[in-house]
């Protein structure tokens, strides 16, 4: 005769066939919230989460700051690190990571925007007036040894401080162009040669040899040479669909060309994809243009960071932002858990698994997953962490086998068995996923499992 027992088994249940070895079939209930997971999502710009009004509610876990040479070494050899510790250590407290660009040219009123000292000392340069007007900039010439020795030095220094270090979420590389976008139009100067511009990606690649990268897709040679080294890209004009032209936009007639041109179309597959709001929501909402279409566009380049300027989110586009985000970057579900009900202490305990990952790009840090049995009645826990890393989880289902051992010793009777995803050096929880059932600390309690007496 056949028969069924259902159990109750957290977010699941069981199904016991006679003469088989029962096992336990858990399905979690998928979830719809906004989730604060690092290395993703909206980013804040210039400020942290906890004191940007305009994200109104929405999580952020990214800060991105640019910042000019002049700013950070002012006096030769003498890097303000104290700079960098602090916005890291801010970061930190506001539940957020920071993101930095270097730059050497851009708008600012000043006449330079790398130190004095390095023009002191005879580095030639060039000076312009965008578009021939305004406030007259100068700008060193890159392709002079001395210009390379000095900012290569930089490079390497804040490497040898910052690469890995758990608050630093991503590395845009900069230096080259206006604002560090790898073009100097409207100036009459020209980039520096190809030859100086892929030394420049290499000395970033070289010094963060740990932290994600991106750069600017704008520069064809140089993100050809990018993407040869695993870095992700860049854009920062999402959403313009004809501010500069009536002819010419970036999202029709540009980046998916740049793309195509750079071979960067696998790239997300390694490295993030991250954009920038052309001007702000705002813009786009007063243009009448199509936020949807907008922010699809972005899913369908993969994309894992937005950063909308820490504008204001236009009244009635709430519900368009909220979707984007959903989708951005990886969101990971438990689709399905299946183990013995019972395991003798000593014996492997075999969960096999079915994940998901609903989001449009993988998460690209090695998070490990973790499982605890406590036990119900005494509260003592056994946590083990193994070698499954969800770095490289791709869009779509992924099914694989992780075996626990149950130590030997382990006090007999029922225990809950509960997953996290979390941080490999400290082991503390790191990751939200998609499923009912988070507890207060992080952990998703998901079934039970008796430990028999040895």
């Amino acid at each position: 005769m056949r028969w069924i027992i259902l159990i109750l088994a957290g977010l699941g249940c069981c199904l016991a066939v006679p003469g088989e070895e029962t096992r336990m079939k858990v399905t979690p209930k998928e979830i719809d919230a906004l989730l604060a997971n690092p290395h993703m999502g909206w980013q804040t710009f210039h400020r942290f989460a906890d004191e940007d009004a305009n994200l109104a509610g929405l999580p952020s876990t990214s800060a991105y700051f640019r910042l000019y040479w002049s700013e950070i070494e002012p006096a030769e050899g003498e890097i303000d690190f104290a700079k960098f510790d602090d916005l890291l250590a801010r970061a930190r407290r506001a539940g957020q990571k920071l993101a930095f660009r270097v730059m050497c040219t851009g708008s600012a009123r000043e006449y330079m925007c790398v130190p004095e000292w390095l023009k002191d000392k005879g580095c030639p340069g060039f000076e312009y007036r965008r578009q021939g007007k305004g406030v007259l900039h100068w700008v060193p010439d890159m392709d002079h040894p001395m210009f390379q020795e000095a900012h290569f030095r930089l490079i390497r220094e804040l490497g040898k401080r910052y690469d890995g270090h758990p608050d630093l979420d991503l590395v845009d590389i900069g230096t080259v162009g206006l604002w560090g976008e790898w073009h100097m139009s409207g100036t009459g100067v020209d980039v520096p040669s190809l030859e100086t511009r892929l030394a420049i990606i290499d000395a970033y690649c070289e010094a963060f040899a740990e932290t994600p990268k991106v750069m600017l897709i704008g520069d064809e040679e140089g993100m050809k040479h990018a993407i040869g080294k695993a870095c992700g890209w860049r854009a920062d004009c999402l959403g313009d669909m004809g501010g500069f032209s009536r002819t010419w936009n970036h999202m029709d007639d540009f980046y998916l060309q740049q793309i195509e041109k750079t071979g960067a179309g696998q790239a997300w597959r390694m490295a993030p994809v991250a954009f920038e709001s052309c001007w702000e929501m705002g813009k786009w909402k007063q243009e009448g243009w199509d936020i949807r279409y907008i922010f699809d566009y972005g899913l369908n380049c993969h994309a894992s960071y937005h950063n909308n300027k820490s504008a204001p989110i236009p009244e009635g586009t709430r519900d368009e932002v909220e979707r984007f985000l959903r989708r951005m970057g990886y969101r990971l579900v438990l689709r399905e858990l299946r183990h013995p009900s019972t395991a003798a202490a000593g014996d492997a305990l075999a969960l096999d698994m079915v994940w998901e990952n609903v989001g449009v790009a993988p998460p690209y840090r090695d998070y490990l997953l973790a499982v605890r049995l406590t036990h119900t009645d005494t509260g003592k826990a056994f946590t083990h962490v193994g070698d499954t890393s969800i770095k490289g989880w791709l869009p779509g289902e992924k099914g694989f086998t992780e075996t626990v051992g149950a130590p030997e010793g382990l006090e007999p009777g029922r225990y809950e068995l509960a997953l996290a995803i979390v941080d490999p050096a400290t082991k503390e929880v790191a990751i939200r996923l998609a499923i009912e059932g988070r507890g207060e600390d992080g952990w998703y309690a998901v079934s039970r499992v008796q430990i028999a007496g040895e």
